[in-house]
């Protein structure tokens, strides 16, 4: 195996680690599972006239769309199991917190992005961060955050009932920062950026995953050759006059 020389994680962990990931990379599509999230075919129609663009190229691109929504959750399971593999007491339990230390009282909430969460999520998770400190005062919560606005450790503050609280207990920290703290490397995350690209690489090249197929146009067509039309039907199938629809 390539030695990754990543100080913190093994190559053997770090490999597997990103396999895991790869292997939950969505490589298929059928109809069934691309109309999973209900097709909206009144959008794809004023996507189609609005860039003028054809039906083709604008279900490949909702179908595009659908996959990186998937994948984008596939990369929240690289941040957060990656740190179970770190030692030192840190822990990826089955339930609640994202990441644990008992050891060290440190309890982690990790977002992909700053804006991720509404007010309404923020406030629900700094609560309960509050409730974690009424029943362990040596605790410290962390809302980890991959795209953070800048690199920082900072109190969070947040609008309960329209004032500002805040407790030092309670931190908005980015991952660069969090990688510090888990790994006493001040540039531990920059190390694993830099090293990614050749370890995703080592692990497509090393294994056989499965061929991308798409067989949305193939099953669309069964339903009507005219592809605009399918996606209606896909959607309004059952509803008053669809059953001589024309468009």
């Amino acid at each position: 195996m390539r030695d990754y020389n990543l100080g913190f994680i093994s190559n053997e962990n770090i490999y597997s680690h990103v396999k895991e990931t790869v292997k939950k990379y969505r490589f298929s599509v059928d109809l069934a599972e691309f109309n999973r999230n209900l097709v909206d075919p009144i959008k794809l129609t004023f996507d189609t006239r609005v860039y003028r663009k054809d039906i083709e190229f604008v279900i490949e691109s909702e179908v595009l769309r659908q996959i990186d929504k998937s994948n984008t959750n596939h990369i929240g399971y690289f941040h957060q199991n990656i740190f179970q593999y770190l030692g030192h007491g840190w822990e990826v339990p089955a339930q609640g917190y994202d990441i644990i230390n008992t050891e060290l009282k440190y309890f982690i909430e990790i977002k992909n992005k700053h804006n991720t969460m509404n007010s309404s999520s923020a406030q629900k998770t700094y609560m309960r961060m509050q409730n974690t400190l009424l029943s362990s005062p040596e605790a410290i919560c962390l809302l980890v955050e991959v795209i953070a606005r800048k690199s920082q450790n900072v109190t969070w503050r947040v609008s309960l009932d329209g004032q500002t609280v805040s407790n030092e207990r309670i931190r908005r920290v980015s991952i660069d920062k969090f990688y510090e703290l888990v790994t006493g490397n001040r540039v531990a995350f920059r190390e694993l950026c830099e090293k990614l690209p050749l370890i995703i690489q080592d692990v497509v090249e090393d294994n056989n995953f499965e061929a991308e197929s798409n067989s949305v146009f193939k099953e669309l067509r069964t339903i009507d050759p005219n592809l605009l039309k399918s996606i209606y039907l896909l959607s309004f199938r059952e509803y008053e006059g669809f059953n001589d629809f024309n468009v």
